[in-house]
């Protein structure tokens, strides 16, 4: 071989070896790619004899080039080494949710059938599941009796399929109920066609005929103040109820009725009667957020208050093991957007009420009692992670169980073991089992743990600032996957919405999303502003007519902070984003500050009296600043509206929305949008077909990975690596 030509096999070889390495180097960050290997589990529930702890594994399944199918799955896995585990429904069809029998016998299971959810029947034994109620309407949320041979269920109701006339004015003004026919239940075959509609009849007969036209929702007559649902309008009422099916006989029957929803059921001890959430509406629902507990006879089918608060919701009951408590959760919903939800025990008579929670000055939930009666388990969002507690019931007292900024997602409790899923930097979610103390945790599960073998994940350090108005204000700093010394990355400050939501290493949904920037070589800033929740009720109001210059002082100041503290931190490169709320918040920044190469809004609100109007959390501006008509509030309202400032935007921007997101409604971006195309500045504008708000979490996954992709994209376009 002469020297040219093997000069030129060299180089080839060079150039492969290379192209390997860069390769390998590639598949040891996270990758975009990788969300469709992510794993999570929920609903744990331990089998009566502590040997296995049943939950539904989601995870997604790759059907082909662009093609990807959510699964949920109920599963099982020992509780002994080597901690085997094992399917227990087909991975056909999903499964929304299950319960497990107090024998241990069987599992009650949700299913879609036909477009209808349907409870299904599995023994754990083994064997083929049977479909067991056949409801009209579709039954879900199973409750099993004491004895394992009755399930209570849900159903929901219409409107129009419930007999008589609502305790509540007639919405639609000048009009009476009765006065026309009602088309949707003829249609069901529950009632009959009377009048012959005729728009150039009598004034009942052109009635019949626009009713007819209404019941085919061409048009739709609106008359509900929430008449906005998550994708389309949902201008008709429903309401949840009740009934029971026996196991053996398959035999059901309703045991609730009315014009009032029964929801969060639970059988009394002595199976005499089912305790659920419920409230007598003599107003419209939509104008009260209130709940009290009821009791319903099951004999004799009558339902009554039992338990209420004023100024309270409370609902949710739970029976103590001995029978003498009654657990129920609440909420003062004077200040909805900022007290927090508590836990609060009575005896079984209903007296003698207590929070057991109020001192803690968290929202918490999920409370699951102890074998001895003794003691309520909880969860609830703090400080960066989502902690398990554990109060006594007779003395109040509140003790840690986990408390790290870690999050522990569904737990269960039998006898003394304790088994939950652990959101960690380490891995998203797995499932450990220990003693009712946390002792000697052990971890049960490894279903994450081979897709990231060799990983380089970005490990985030916990700091916190004091705010000149006394805020004390937690921040994590994530480097770039890999960092060289000496040099300086670009650095991006991502935001979380809510406003009262809360971000930290225990918070799961963002996993992904941060070790994704860190691997394409970006630094990541997060941090949990005042108005945040996992820190109180005085931290989360701290935003109260204030969504700009509060919340976006303290992000910027952690981004300060954080250039301060870390070297390899570009100050010249700096990327912002956030979706929901911190989308307004984004567009805020951007209108005030101009330090940002680039940024990216998403799904965010940026007129705050237009919000009023268009989105379904449209309570967001009466709960955070009032009602645009009462004195001074219009004022406060367009000072903090991101689209006030439009026209000192600078920063080129990125905005994303979903064309059928009601919850914080498309004309918010499109109105962001023609404003700086009009005014000449750098934007783009990107609509995701068939999506709604919860598109980064819940959304079609081909969609998420190309959110993910173009908001990298995006920065590429301006940003400058080392």
């Amino acid at each position: 071989m002469n020297y040219p030509t093997l000069k030129k096999s060299l180089m080839l070889l060079l150039w492969i070896c290379c192209v390997h390495l860069a390769i390998g180097q590639d598949n040891k960050k996270i990758l975009i790619s990788d969300l469709t290997k992510i794993v999570q589990t929920n609903n744990h529930q331990i089998s009566p004899d502590g040997n296995y702890v049943y939950f539904v594994k989601n995870h997604i399944e790759v059907t082909g080039e662009d093609s990807y199918q959510y699964k949920s799955q109920i599963w099982k896995t020992e509780l002994k080494a080597p901690f085997n585990s094992t399917p227990v429904t087909s991975s056909d069809y999903n499964v929304s949710s299950f319960t497990l029998s107090p024998d241990g016998k069987h599992l009650a299971f949700t299913r879609a059938k036909d477009g209808k959810a349907q409870i299904y029947l599995l023994p754990t034994a083994g064997g083929e599941s049977q479909q067991l109620t056949k409801e009209k309407n579709g039954a879900f949320s199973p409750v099993w009796s004491p004895d394992s041979k009755k399930i209570l269920f849900s159903v929901s109701l219409p409107i129009w399929a419930i007999e008589g006339n609502p305790d509540w004015e007639q919405p639609r003004p000048g009009r009476a109920y009765g006065d026309e026919p009602n088309y949707k239940a003829i249609q069901a075959g529950l009632a009959k066609e009377e009048i012959k509609p005729n728009p150039d009849g009598s004034l009942e007969e052109m009635r019949a005929f626009l009713a007819k036209n209404n019941s085919k929702n061409d048009p739709k007559v609106i008359d509900r103040l929430n008449f906005l649902g998550e994708l389309d309008l949902n201008p008709e009422l429903n309401f949840s109820h009740l009934g029971i099916i026996d196991v053996q006989s398959g035999e059901s029957e309703i045991i609730t009725k009315g014009f009032q929803s029964f929801f969060g059921g639970t059988w009394s001890p002595d199976m005499q009667h089912i305790y659920s959430s419920s409230l007598f509406n003599d107003i419209h629902p939509d104008e009260t957020n209130h709940t009290e507990v009821w009791k319903i006879n099951i004999s004799t089918k009558e339902a009554s208050k039992f338990f209420g608060l004023e100024n309270h919701r409370v609902g949710n009951p739970s029976f103590s093991p001995d029978g003498r408590w009654i657990a129920v959760g609440g909420q003062n919903v004077e200040e909805p957007s900022y007290n927090q939800s508590m836990i609060g025990v009575m005896r079984a008579d209903g007296t003698g009420f207590k929070w057991i929670t109020e001192s803690l000055d968290r929202s918490v939930s999920s409370p699951t009692w102890t074998a001895d009666s003794q003691s309520i388990y909880f969860t609830g969002a703090s400080n960066g992670g989502f902690y398990l507690w554990k109060a006594a019931v007779n003395t109040g007292k509140i003790d840690p169980v986990i408390s790290a900024q870690v999050g522990v997602g569904s737990f269960d409790i039998v006898g003394q073991r304790l088994v939950y899923a652990l959101t960690k930097v380490e891995h998203i979610s797995e499932i450990f089992v220990a003693d009712l103390n946390n002792r000697n945790p052990q971890q049960i599960s490894t279903w994450n743990q081979g897709w990231l073998a060799g990983k380089k994940l970005s490990k985030p350090s916990f700091h916190t600032l004091q705010t000149a108005d006394g805020f004390e204000i937690e921040y994590w700093v994530m480097p770039p996957a890999e960092v060289k010394a000496g040099v300086k990355y670009p650095t991006i400050l991502n935001m979380h919405g809510g406003p009262s939501a809360m971000w930290g290493p225990g918070e799961g949904s963002m996993w992904h999303e941060f070790q994704v920037m860190a691997a394409k070589g970006y630094g990541v800033v997060y941090a949990n502003p005042r108005g945040s929740g996992g820190y109180g009720k005085a931290f989360q109001k701290g935003n109260f007519q204030d969504w700009g210059d509060g919340p976006a002082a303290d992000v910027l100041a952690a981004l300060d902070k954080a250039t301060e503290q870390y070297d390899w931190i570009d100050k010249d490169q700096y990327f912002l984003t956030g979706g929901s709320y911190a989308g307004y918040l984004t567009a805020w920044i951007v209108g005030h500050d101009h330090r940002f190469k680039a940024a990216f809004a998403q799904r965010g609100v940026y007129e705050l009296t237009f919000f009023l109007g268009e989105g379904n959390a449209w309570r967001l501006v009466p709960n955070h600043f009032g009602y645009p008509w009462e004195e001074g509030v219009k004022e406060i309202m367009d000072y903090n509206s991101p689209q006030t400032y439009v026209q000192n935007i600078q920063t080129p921007l990125l905005i994303k929305h979903g064309d059928q997101d009601l919850r914080t409604g498309v004309r918010q971006s499109e109105l962001l949008y023609k404003s700086l195309k009009i005014l000449g500045k750098p934007v783009e504008y990107v609509r995701y077909p068939g999506e709604g708000h919860e598109l980064s979490r819940s959304g079609a996954i081909h969609r998420r990975i190309d959110r993910m992709a173009r908001i990298i994209e995006f920065f590429e376009r301006y940003v400058e690596h080392p």
